[in-house]
């Protein structure tokens, strides 16, 4: 996600790069932060801008995505509107994975103390996000968005999906995050000795220890069932999106029907008019053939009747010569 991205929630409008052309990266932003209810007709709308502006291979790639759920689609919002908060969020998990790879515990108990009230942060923006584009998010929604920060903290790919922006489903994390396994009675204490490990401790250490552990255990054992009711959450809304698709993609489907056959219809009719006119055209040629003939034949009727005019004038004029001249001459 290039730093400093801001895309305002459910926007509207042909999808532009920096430089005022159509940019697909843009319309995906545009269509990821989408509400879930209008994800269908506005990848139909960015698909034919697309194509519109001769760019068949993005016009495939939009209309091959497919509609988030409402715990993604709230993640995607969060991670593409707020990309300063955002980008602080991945720092963070960066430095606890390092952490926990060095095995840091003074770093892991500082960071794991921020982690929780930073993802309660950030679960909280996404809420107000949601509610200005329109979605109230239930509580078990609000799960799934902690449930995906969770996880981008403790997996580097996770992360880069979110910061992507492009989440289809909310994400699950490891059953435990960097950092959150060191137990608070584990840190070092100010000589560097690991606390709650004196030698010698007898049965009252080890009893104290089990004590100990019973919370984390509970703790374990609510985190798994909450994973489980997570991931139930996520398999419904996951089914309830794949039907809206479906029954998006079957209205689509319809309207291409009735396109197509009132594209049919109008070809049969402009067929029809073609032959007619066709037709038309032909008796048209018939017509000027038998004119031209007629005239043909008028020509030579005048050609004829002024040369029997022509004789029949020099007759009349040898005639009247003959007439006007003398029968004889007198002798003297």
């Amino acid at each position: 996600m290039p730093p400093g991205k801001k895309v305002p929630p459910g926007k509207k409008g042909k999808a532009r790069g920096p430089n005022g052309a159509p940019d697909v990266e843009a319309a995906l932003d545009d269509l990821y932060t989408t509400p879930p209810s209008a994800f269908t007709a506005r990848r139909t709308d960015l698909a034919a801008e697309a194509r519109d502006a001769g760019n068949e291979d993005d016009a495939r790639r939009i209309t091959g995505t497919r509609r988030p759920t409402l715990g993604a689609w709230a993640a995607n919002l969060l991670a593409l509107s707020r990309p300063e908060e955002s980008r602080q969020f991945l720092e963070l998990g960066r430095a606890l994975r390092e952490a926990h790879r060095t095995l840091d515990r003074a770093q892991l108990k500082e960071l794991s103390a921020r982690q929780w009230r930073i993802i309660a942060a950030l679960a909280a923006q996404a809420v107000q996000l949601a509610g200005e584009a329109g979605n109230r998010l239930s509580t078990a929604v609000q799960r799934e968005v902690e449930s995906t920060l969770r996880a981008v903290l403790a997996d580097p790919d996770a992360a880069e999906r979110w910061a992507a922006g492009r989440l289809q489903s909310t994400l699950t994390p490891p059953s435990t995050l960097p950092g959150s396994a060191v137990p608070p009675d584990a840190a070092p204490d100010a000589a560097g000795r690991p606390r709650g490990r004196t030698t010698g401790a007898g049965p009252k250490a080890a009893t104290s220890r089990q004590d100990a552990a019973a919370p984390a255990a509970r703790d374990d054992l609510a985190e798994r069932r909450r994973a489980r009711e997570e991931r139930l959450a996520r398999a419904r809304e996951e089914a309830k999106a794949a039907d809206d698709e479906v029954r998006g993609q079957r209205k689509e489907v319809s309207a291409a029907e009735r396109a197509l056959e009132r594209t049919r219809s109008g070809r049969e009719r402009g067929q029809r008019q073609a032959d007619a006119a066709e037709e038309r055209l032909r008796q048209t040629r018939a017509d000027l053939d038998q004119a031209d003939q007629d005239l043909r034949e008028a020509e030579e009727r005048h050609r004829a009747a002024a040369d029997g005019l022509a004789g029949a004038e020099r007759t009349a004029r040898d005639a009247a010569r003959e007439v006007e001249r003398p029968t004889g001459r007198r002798k003297k």
